[in-house]
């Protein structure tokens, strides 16, 4: 069995049906990530079934609970996490990538091109600045990984959101925690919890939490 196919066997465990088609882009993904990791820092990750459970697995976690069409945004894509692999299993969702360090920007336009992706765009800004780059009319689903404090991503992503929109924060183990903390964001801008995911991923002894808030 190839390393990719941990994916398969292991997404099951987590309500993700990988198709083939799917896991031959995981594949391509991953050697192009380990190739360019070469030369330049986009993960602190070498191995690659690190790679594959802690940065694919984990970022397609939230799938059975996101909208299958819409508009996505990601913010600090970095190397395309989560938002590369959240398309590749969401593929009808028209997506934006923000990410400001221009070689990671070369790499996101690398990678599309390589998957043959449609219907995604890289934003080469700061999300505080990209301002009449982003889509007009809102997004359904906007998701950050580990770019800032989980209040800081309110802030940022509330306004953008469409009414019913979902905004997917990735916590650690202190989740019930950040959750209390973030009330008076939440009330503020008018989000309530919609999903609260745990999981411990392969390998892993650490629970992990995934809250996905909806605009109300």
């Amino acid at each position: 069995m190839d390393d990719v196919n941990i994916l398969k066997y292991k997404g099951l465990d987590y309500g993700l049906g990988l198709t083939e088609v799917e896991l031959d882009l995981f594949r391509v993904y991953l050697d192009e990530l380990l190739f360019w990791n070469q030369r330049m820092n986009l993960t602190g990750l070498s191995a690659r079934k690190e790679i594959i459970n802690e940065l694919f697995l984990d970022s397609i976690i939230p799938v059975p609970v996101l909208p299958e069409k819409g508009r996505m945004l990601d913010i600090g894509s970095g190397a395309g996490l989560p938002g590369i692999p959240l398309k590749i299993c969401l593929p009808s969702l028209k997506t934006h990538l923000v990410e400001p360090t221009s070689k990671r920007v070369s790499f996101l336009k690398q990678i599309i091109r390589l998957l043959r992706l449609k219907n995604i765009e890289v934003i080469d800004e700061r999300i505080e600045r990209a301002g009449d780059r982003l889509d007009p009319d809102g997004y359904d689903v906007i998701v950050s990984r580990a770019v800032a404090e989980p209040a800081q991503i309110i802030e940022w992503c509330a306004s953008l959101l469409v009414p019913e929109g979902l905004l997917v924060c990735f916590l650690g183990k202190d989740a019930e925690e950040i959750l209390e903390k973030l009330q008076h964001e939440m009330d503020a801008f008018f989000l309530k919890l919609f999903n609260k995911i745990l999981y411990v991923l392969p390998g892993k002894d650490i629970s992990r939490t995934i809250i996905v808030l909806q605009k109300s």
